[in-house]
């Protein structure tokens, strides 16, 4: 799990479905069994409290972002007036009694709907991550053109490399040929774009490997 402390009032969580399933859920739990998704939230709320001493009190805003490998999660408490009224959809002296995994707190609705109804998440962009520069120039040596759109950040002194898949040009099969050859270099990471977009430093906007090559090797 990675925690993000906003300000005060505010935390955000990312969980991959990989994070789910060690901690003995499934994602279909999440998504239909109140009960069991009530249970990993709040698990989750005791984990942040330990490590970023933000504590649950008051109403809550709870919203929750569906992505490719998993859940992004933002908590904020709401502010409460003189006469403890709120705007927020949960709230009560047990907040725990007022967990409601509502589907419209979820920004991608189309995504979301693909869950419900079984269907496959159409694999459309991973992350990579460098611990040296270097690794990628020698990826850029090694790998050959795939239809994909890149752009590269750095962020807490390492490289990240963002991976758009053409889905017109590159099937599964050709998708993981093209993250095998990168994870020999680098590997898969879970700091999701809006990060690295908010507190990562655009290095390259496009074309990472083709400029990699022509400029360093």
């Amino acid at each position: 799990m990675e925690i993000e402390r906003i300000n005060d009032n505010t935390v955000k969580f990312y969980l991959s479905y990989i994070d789910i399933e060690e901690r003995g859920f499934t994602r279909e739990e999440v998504w239909y069994n109140r009960d069991k998704s009530e249970e990993l939230f709040w698990e989750m709320m005791d984990e942040i409290n330990d490590e970023t001493e933000f504590e649950v009190e008051g109403p809550l805003w709870i919203q929750v972002h569906a992505m490719n490998n998993g859940i992004e999660v933002t908590v904020t408490r709401a502010q409460v007036s003189d006469n403890d009224e709120s705007d927020a959809p949960f709230g009560s002296d047990d907040n725990r009694k007022n967990f409601e995994p509502d589907p419209s707190m979820f920004a991608n609705s189309e995504q979301l709907m693909n869950e419900l109804n079984d269907d496959p998440i159409v694999w459309t962009s991973d992350m990579f991550v460098f611990d040296e520069f270097e690794n990628l120039i020698s990826l850029s040596k090694n790998i050959p053109l795939y239809a994909v759109k890149t752009s590269l950040y750095s962020f807490e002194d390492k490289f990240y490399m963002h991976v758009m898949y053409d889905e017109f040009k590159m099937d599964d099969d050709d998708k993981s040929d093209f993250c095998g050859l990168v994870s020999e270099f680098g590997s898969l990471s879970q700091v999701t774009i809006h990060r690295l977009e908010e507190y990562g430093k655009v290095i390259m906007e496009s074309d990472v490997m083709q400029t990699v090559n022509k400029y360093f090797n």
